[in-house]
């Protein structure tokens, strides 16, 4: 797995289900959105990129900060849905009522986690200059993971925490902007150590 790679979106929320228990959602990749530099290029991903992989039946584990020792739903078990839409790489994970499960949905309900991400080999990409930026479009990967994490790599989704009250009305609550410029410096200088 020396291939994978990892990419980041804010976009991701708390819901209440059916059954009262609480459910992590949110879109792990956003189609035809750029991604923050990363390290001399940009990246987009294009939509139908993980159909392949999806179709052929991926065993994909949902993972806080792609920390393998902490899983918090699985496709083949059932507690982890992902699927494309028209927007991107849709989300739904049912966490344990465990310490892990309840941590991560408490840090997302107050919006200390913000962000999902996903954990990929690329079977297919191209790659073309657009005024002097270096572009890579992702046109199939091989999905391995999506997590929940603090540190986006795509800025053009936002983020939304709903309650099971406030999701029966539809309404969604947007936390702050904040300057994560800081952040991501220190990202890029973590990523390029690998």
């Amino acid at each position: 797995m020396n291939n994978k790679e990892i990419r980041t979106v804010k976009e991701i929320r708390v819901e209440g289900s059916a059954s009262g228990k609480p459910k992590i959602s949110g879109y792990a990749a956003v189609f035809n959105s750029r991604s923050e530099d990363l390290g001399g290029f940009v990246e987009v991903i294009k939509p139908g990129a993980f159909s392949r992989t999806l179709t052929d039946g991926a065993d994909v584990r949902a993972l806080v900060g792609h920390d393998s020792n902490q899983v918090i739903g699985r496709n083949k078990a059932g507690t982890l849905d992902v699927f494309e839409d028209e927007h991107g790489l849709r989300v739904e994970i049912d966490p344990p009522d465990t310490t892990v499960g309840r941590d991560i949905v408490e840090s997302v309900r107050r919006g200390d986690i913000d962000s999902m991400s996903f954990g990929f080999i690329v079977e297919t990409d191209s790659w073309n200059t657009e005024d002097g930026q270096e572009v890579r479009t992702l046109e199939d990967v091989e999905l391995l993971e999506v997590s929940v994490v603090a540190w986006p790599a795509y800025q053009d989704t936002e983020v939304a925490v709903r309650s099971m009250e406030l999701s029966k009305k539809e309404v969604v609550v947007e936390p702050e902007k904040v300057d994560d410029s800081d952040l991501r410096l220190r990202l890029r200088a973590y990523e390029a150590k690998k």
